[in-house]
């Protein structure tokens, strides 16, 4: 019973090596979360030309008809789609640089602990990402392995 109340109230404090190396992370998730920021917007833009162009497109061919000139609206939602998707790993490793930046700045703790949740709000965010990839890799390996059985 002795033990978890001392584990309980035992308070970890970062030295100056930590802190340190938690500036520097802020910095590079700063920057990759602004390179981030200009990726989507880039997704975006694509987005709304691809979907112009694909539009026009089949407008022009008549072997196409309504199927070509509604590819480039299909063509525009998948590109914002993968944009709002994006998004979010992107804004949460933002906040967590924000958020350490000003912690370590003020030497807040609490503006630390938000920070932190931030940073696993993003690994977990591209953990759940890249299962869903991952099942998706699969079913489609798998219905080409049983399509070429059938077939």
């Amino acid at each position: 019973m002795d033990e978890q109340s001392v584990i309980g109230n035992f308070e970890m404090k970062l030295n100056e090596s930590a802190k340190d190396f938690l500036k520097e992370t802020a910095k590079w998730a700063y920057f990759l979360s602004i390179i981030g920021y200009i990726g989507i917007g880039f997704i975006v833009l694509i987005a709304l030309f691809a979907g112009t162009i694909f539009s026009g497109m089949g407008r022009t061919s008549s072997m196409l008809g309504f199927a070509g000139s509604s590819f480039g609206i299909f063509i525009t939602f998948l590109y914002i789609v993968m944009a709002v998707v994006y998004f979010f790993p992107v804004y949460y490793l933002n906040k967590f640089a924000a958020n350490a930046k000003a912690a370590l700045r003020d030497n807040d703790s609490e503006v630390l602990i938000t920070s932190l949740g931030y940073l696993k709000s993003h690994y977990k965010y591209i953990g759940i990402m890249t299962v869903i990839i991952f099942s998706l890799y699969l079913f489609m390996f798998f219905g080409m392995f049983i399509t070429r059985l059938l077939f």
